[in-house]
Formats: structure tokens, C-alpha cells, sequence
């Protein structure tokens, strides 16, 4: 809390000087090593496909009689509303309208403009995101619920370097974690402001977007989600994300009822198409040849980090509720799910946008450039019967994801700077969520949505070295628990003979196990 403190000093202080830093170290970073961002998240996508489809499939996220905690519609309300519900609202129309005008390689304001801003916008939220998510997620239920470690990021480093994970090593990684989930929220908080005030400018005529209205309204919804995360995940957390999910639906099918239902549906599935051919293609083109990096800096990269940099506040969120489900089970409903419903709603708000947008002459396009990007959605819905009624509704959803965001946010920043804890106190909930409206607040006055983003690619670029680390360790257990379970089965299928003979190789692994899980000292637990 100190070391964040400092920072919110400097900002509140130097906010000029705050922008330049940030800046000259993000210039760095995405020019020297956007590459290792590609391939980092890359392989996150490959050590997710290798969990579904490989032998660790069936381990269970705790004991073997352990149910889950939660049913399929709730959990996938937690993942949607903690993953990536703020964004979805902001850049549904947002993004697949500025690809058109700015595509990656087709020509501006063409139909292969057209199709490359969709198969694009889906590339950003599709796999690379959600197989983040899961890789750090599982790692960490896996080590929480199967062997009993605290609910720590360091924890899952435990077969990699022993019991030095209970001393200043991993205090180390667990502050840095710390980090990278204080900034990958703050941007989710700004987001979610400035899209707030924009909507009210927009529909209300007394309401200016200014500065200072973003201010008030982070601090309103800050005491709303210090409230709601007082009240723990089975109360505020969770009605919340019933009703996010419930609203964000409803609000999909009535652009969906209204709008070029055909299209849209083509549209998805010309779009899925379209990114499953190209996806080695787009996952590790970094321009090379032709030197153009301003899309790939502007977008991909800034996408790449902002996962990274949530990654420990979702995947700790996610691991906190999924208790009960086998490995296979666990990767498949945080990636496949997901993607699926993020292709659906970029078709549904991408086609009416551009649809929109065409036949008005480009208004979107033209207010996004005078007003900012967050009037593109309240742009949209403007044109919609009832557009009064929707742009409320959008308002309140937009909200409530910030909302139930911010509360998960505070919820996982209490856990990790409480030892663990599975349920944290109210004060340092309350505490954490005073710090993330501030960090928000600072980066805001200090260079808007920019430096909020910069800091976060920052803050992401050291957490993502940890991440790759994270994954052999991970492997590492599994391996080493697989191992054991597959000799008990020869065991009880073979003859006396092969149990005495592979006794010995067994007693190995139980005590080498021992040695690289530390926590798990019962029996049983081996």
C-alpha cells in the first residue's frame, strides 16, 4: 500500500511529469519487445489446448467427493462480469467501427475493411485472452483446492523453488502482482467512467464530459462497490453478476431483434472463419518487413498487456469460485464459452454500428473523433426506438459491470495482501477500494485514458515473465501427480510381483512430490 501510495503522490503532485515517464518506458517496451508479448500469449493459448486435450484432463480442482461450489450459470456469470464485461460494452461498437476506418492492411472504408475490422476485434477478445485467464487460474485452484497452499500467486511457484516461496522471494511476486492487478483495474475504472459521463453528456444536455464529472462519478460508484464488496461473493458479487448477464443479454437481442438479424448472423460465422484461418497469421505477425507498428502498438499490443495485467485479479476471482471442476472441464468453460458469446455480441453490435454508421454518413466516426470513443455505443443507440429507454439501460449496465469489476477487484487485492485469505476482512476491502479510485482518479487527471493504459502495459511486462514460469511449475505438479495416480492403477491391475517392483519407484515420486509441494503433508493429500 505504500509503494502504491507513492505513485498516487507523484501523479497528484507531477501529473505532467507522470505522462512523460510512462510514456518514454511504454515506447521502450512495445518497440523492444512487443515480440515477447506475441509469444508469451501465444504459448498461454498452446498450454491451454494441451489441459484439454492431454492427460491431466481429469484432475480434479480439489478432492475427489468435492462438488462445485457454484452452478454453470452463476460461474459463467463470474467470468463474464469479472473478465471483460466493462470492455465489451465500451469497444462493441467502438472498435469494429475505428478498424474500418483504420484496418490493419485492407484498404479504409472498404467491405475487406469491413470484414478485417471484425475478424480483428474478435482476435482481441477471442482465445489469447481467455487462455491467460485460464492458464493463471488453474494454477492457482489447482495448488489451492488440491493442495491446500494459500490462495497466494507465489504458491503456484512451489515445485519450482521450494519453501523460498514463503520468504522474501515470494513477497516479491505477490506485490507484483499486486501491481499489475492495482493498474490493469484503474484502466478498467477509467474506462468505465469516462463511458459513464460520456452517456449522460450525451443523452442529458445540463451533464458536461468533462474532467471533473469523471471524478464524481468514480467516487459515487466507488462507495457503491466498496458496499457491495463488504458484503462477500455469495451476496453483492454474485446478484450482481446475475443481473449484468441478464441485462447484457437483453440488451444484445434487442439490436439483434431490430437490427439485420441475417447479417449478423452471417456475420459470426464469417467472422469465427475468418479467424481460424488467420490465426497463426495475426497471433505472431509483427511487421517486420514493412515496419508499420502503429496498429500493432495501438491495438494488439495494448490488448496483450491490459490480459496480462488482469490476469492475476481474474484468475485469482476465477479460482475462487471454481472448486469442484476436473481440469478439462475448468479450461473449457473459461475459454470456449466465453469466446463464443464475445464473437456473438462484436457481431451483433459490430454489423449495426457499421451498418449505422454508413447509412448516416459516418456520424460515429465523426463524433468518436470530436467527442472521444466512448459516445460510439450511446452514438449507436441514439438511433434506436425508444432511445431514451436504451441508452438508460446501457448506462445501468455499464455501471453495474463497473460495479461488480471493481468489488472482485477489491475482493482479490484483500486476498492477496492478506496471506490468502479466502474470505478478507471488510476494512481492508474498503481500504483497497479507496486505492484503486484514486489510482484511477490520478492517471485520469495525469493523462487520461493514455497514461492509464500505458501504465498498465508497464506494470504487465515483468508479471508476464512470472506467468511463463507459472506454467512450468504448473506442468511440473501435474506431471509428478499423474505419475503417482497412473502407477496406483498398474498396481491394482498387475500381479504381486509388479506392485513389489514398482513399489520402490513410487515411495521416489511420493517423497519427491513432498519435497515440491510443501503444504501438502497429509497422506491423502499425496
Amino acid at each position: 500500500m505504500a509503494l502504491v501510495m507513492v505513485f498516487i503522490i507523484w501523479g497528484a503532485f507531477f501529473p505532467a511529469n507522470v505522462e512523460h515517464v510512462l510514456g518514454i518506458v511504454d515506447t521502450y517496451i512495445s518497440n523492444t519487445f512487443g515480440w515477447f508479448y506475441l509469444l508469451v500469449t501465444t504459448a498461454f493459448v498452446l498450454v491451454a489446448l494441451f489441459l484439454i486435450f492431454g492427460p491431466y484432463g481429469k484432475i480434479k480442482l480439489g478432492k475427489p467427493d468435492d462438488k462445485p461450489d457454484y452452478s454453470y450459470f452463476t460461474w459463467f456469470a463470474f467470468l463474464f462480469t469479472a473478465g471483460m464485461g466493462v470492455g465489451l460494452v465500451f469497444y462493441g461498437v467502438t472498435e469494429p467501427v475505428t478498424h474500418y476506418y483504420s484496418p490493419p492492411s485492407a484498404e479504409p472504408e472498404t467491405i475487406a475493411a469491413a470484414e478485417e475490422s471484425m475478424q480483428y476485434t474478435l482476435f482481441h477478445w477471442g482465445l489469447h485472452p481467455w487462455a491467460t485467464y485460464a492458464v493463471l487460474a488453474l494454477a492457482l485452484a489447482y495448488f489451492k483446492f488440491r493442495h491446500r497452499a494459500p490462495a497466494l500467486i507465489s504458491s503456484t511457484f512451489a515445485p519450482l523453488f521450494g519453501d523460498r516461496v514463503k520468504g522474501p522471494l515470494g513477497i516479491a511476486i505477490d506485490t507484483l502482482a499486486v501491481f499489475a492487478t492495482v493498474f490493469g483495474i484503474a484502466t478498467s475504472l477509467g474506462l468505465g467512467a469516462t463511458q459513464i459521463t460520456a452517456g449522460l453528456s450525451f443523452t442529458f444536455d445540463g451533464i458536461e464530459n468533462t474532467l471533473t464529472t469523471n471524478l464524481i462519478v468514480i467516487l459515487i460508484v466507488t462507495v457503491l462497490f466498496i458496499l457491495s464488496a463488504t458484503t462477500g461473493i455469495n451476496k453483492g458479487i454474485r446478484y450482481l453478476s446475475w443481473a449484468n448477464v441478464v441485462l447484457a443479454i437483453a440488451l444484445m437481442l434487442f439490436v439483434f431483434v431490430l437490427g439485420s438479424s441475417v447479417q449478423m448472423i452471417e456475420s459470426f460465422t464469417t467472422t469465427i472463419g475468418n479467424y481460424i484461418q488467420n490465426l497463426p497469421s495475426m497471433t505472431l505477425n509483427m511487421n517486420a518487413f514493412t515496419g508499420e507498428r502503429e496498429f500493432l502498438n495501438a491495438w494488439t499490443l495494448f490488448y496483450w498487456a491490459w490480459w496480462i495485467g488482469w490476469s492475476p485479479f481474474v484468475g485469482t476471482f476465477i479460482a475462487r469460485v471454481s472448486r469442484g471442476r476436473t481440469i478439462r472441464e475448468f479450461v473449457i468453460g473459461v475459454t470456449a464459452v466465453p469466446v463464443v458469446f464475445s464473437a456473438l455480441w462484436f457481431s451483433i453490435f459490430g454489423v449495426a454500428g457499421l451498418e449505422m454508421d454508413a447509412a448516416q454518413g459516418g456520424i460515429i466516426h465523426q463524433l468518436m473523433n470530436e467527442l472521444g470513443n466512448e459516445v460510439a455505443l450511446f452514438a449507436f443507440l441514439e438511433s434506436q426506438p425508444m432511445a431514451a429507454v436504451v441508452i438508460g439501460v446501457a448506462v445501468l449496465l455499464i455501471a453495474s459491470f463497473f460495479i461488480t469489476s471493481a468489488d472482485s477487484g477489491t475482493f482479490v487485492l484483500s486476498m492477496l495482501t492478506t496471506g490468502g485469505k479466502l474470505n478478507p476482512g471488510i476494512g481492508i476491502k474498503a481500504v483497497w477500494g479507496i486505492i484503486l479510485a484514486s489510482i484511477a482518479a490520478v492517471l485520469l487527471w495525469s493523462g487520461g485514458l493514455t497514461a492509464l493504459q500505458m501504465a498498465m502495459l508497464i506494470s504487465a511486462f515483468p508479471f508476464a515473465i512470472l506467468m511463463v514460469l507459472m506454467c512450468v511449475s504448473l506442468i511440473k505438479a501435474l506431471r509428478s501427480e499423474h505419475g503417482i495416480i497412473t502407477i496406483e492403477k498398474r498396481q491394482r491391475q498387475h500381479d504381486p510381483q509388479f506392485r513389489e517392483k514398482q513399489q520402490k519407484e513410487l515411495k521416489k515420486m511420493r517423497e519427491g512430490f513432498k519435497e515440491t509441494l510443501p503444504d501438502a503433508t497429509e497422506d491423502r493429500d499425496l
